[in-house]
């Protein structure tokens, strides 16, 4: 089916949490809510959502660093095979702006590439600076991205053998009032627990994987706004990582274990505060893609409400971006499941139907 036909989606169409209509047509490429005067070239049936968002992944990465075309395109793919229509980049040394032209892949926002400290993050990922010049490498990065910029926030320190800030607070100060004259975000890789106050000081916008929030730093995240990326299917390979460096880091090891321990108990309690959470994998470095339906089944277990979850990969997900949902006029990019995801979120594992641009593509 082109472009160009008319496609008739009717069953239950979650327009939103609190709405939902029974039909809608998609005519050149666009949502519509009124029936055209032409006849649909397909109908699809079942239960409808916004075209999924991955709200942290990488394409154009894998464990070693930057991979090629083909590559970045299969990442891409899987994603689209999954429903994820959206992707937040968050971090990447590819360029991937050719995925823009690309009206079978998904829209990817792009955070630019990492910034971390000199050699205190994965090789081949960031530039690797000092905090002098974090300032001048967040606007660069903001002037590259889409709207956002990528720190990491900790990262084990050898010396001390376990997790650790990256940053001073007044260069995050700095950096961060940078990326915002510059119109862009930041967002900030963070594992521990130490870096969290400084960088709500400092004005973050997001905090991904968040794993060290406690009691104390939970009630700053709520009271400024602070959204948090938990990407729990990560957060899971951590007793796999800790067996594999506690020989040499043993205060390391067990610090992950700890903060793997409480996951679901950390997530929930950011949401009980009112901190917004989004549903992302971190797919694309050691983890695969297409992984967003175990994500939101994750943030379940930790105990958010079914239509939190939800709304973590679409309604929410797609507004904290900016993107449109299903509404009037906005680009058909939608997923049709067999039944309600509201009764049970393990359905967002097997679409019916995945409609890009208005084109069904799977």
């Amino acid at each position: 089916m082109g472009e160009r036909d008319v496609l008739h989606i009717k069953g239950r169409v979650l327009v939103g949490p609190d709405e939902v209509r029974d039909e809608l047509w998609v005519v050149g490429g666009r949502i519509s809510y009124d029936r055209p005067a032409a006849a649909p070239a397909a109908t699809v049936t079942g239960w409808t959502l916004p075209g999924l968002v991955d709200a942290h992944c990488h394409v154009g990465l894998d464990a070693h660093g930057a991979v090629d075309r083909d590559t970045a395109e299969k990442q891409a793919l899987t994603d689209r095979e999954a429903g994820a229509l959206l992707l937040r980049d968050a971090g990447s040394p590819s360029d991937t702006r050719w995925t823009d032209d690309r009206a079978d892949l998904p829209k990817i926002i792009r955070a630019g590439r990492h910034i971390a400290r000199t050699r205190r993050y994965i090789r081949n990922y960031a530039h690797e600076i000092e905090p002098g010049d974090l300032t001048a490498y967040v606007r660069r990065e903001a002037r590259r991205g889409d709207g956002w910029v990528k720190l990491v926030g900790d990262w084990i320190d050898r010396e001390a053998g376990d997790l650790a800030a990256c940053w001073p607070k007044d260069a995050l100060t700095e950096a961060i009032a940078a990326a915002h004259e510059e119109g862009a975000r930041v967002t900030a890789h963070c594992f521990a627990e130490d870096s969290l106050a400084d960088l709500v000081a400092a004005g973050i916008d997001c905090v991904e994987h968040a794993t060290g929030l406690t009691e104390d730093t939970i009630p700053l995240f709520a009271e400024h706004g602070v959204a948090i990326v938990p990407t729990l299917v990560n957060i899971a390979t951590f007793p796999a990582l800790a067996a594999g460096g506690e020989a040499k880091f043993r205060r390391w090891a067990d610090h992950l274990r700890r903060l793997h321990a409480r996951r679901h108990d950390t997530v929930r309690a950011a949401y009980d505060a009112g901190i917004a959470v989004y549903a992302g994998t971190d797919a694309g470095g050691s983890l695969a893609h297409g992984l967003i339906a175990d994500e939101v089944a994750e943030l379940v277990a930790a105990g958010l409400p079914v239509n939190a979850a939800l709304s973590a990969t679409t309604w929410g997900a797609r507004q904290w971006l900016g993107r449109e949902g299903l509404t009037e006029g906005a680009p058909a990019d939608l997923v049709v499941y067999e039944s309600d995801p509201r009764a049970d979120v393990r359905v967002l594992a097997a679409p019916r139907r995945i409609v890009l641009r208005g084109t069904v593509v799977a």
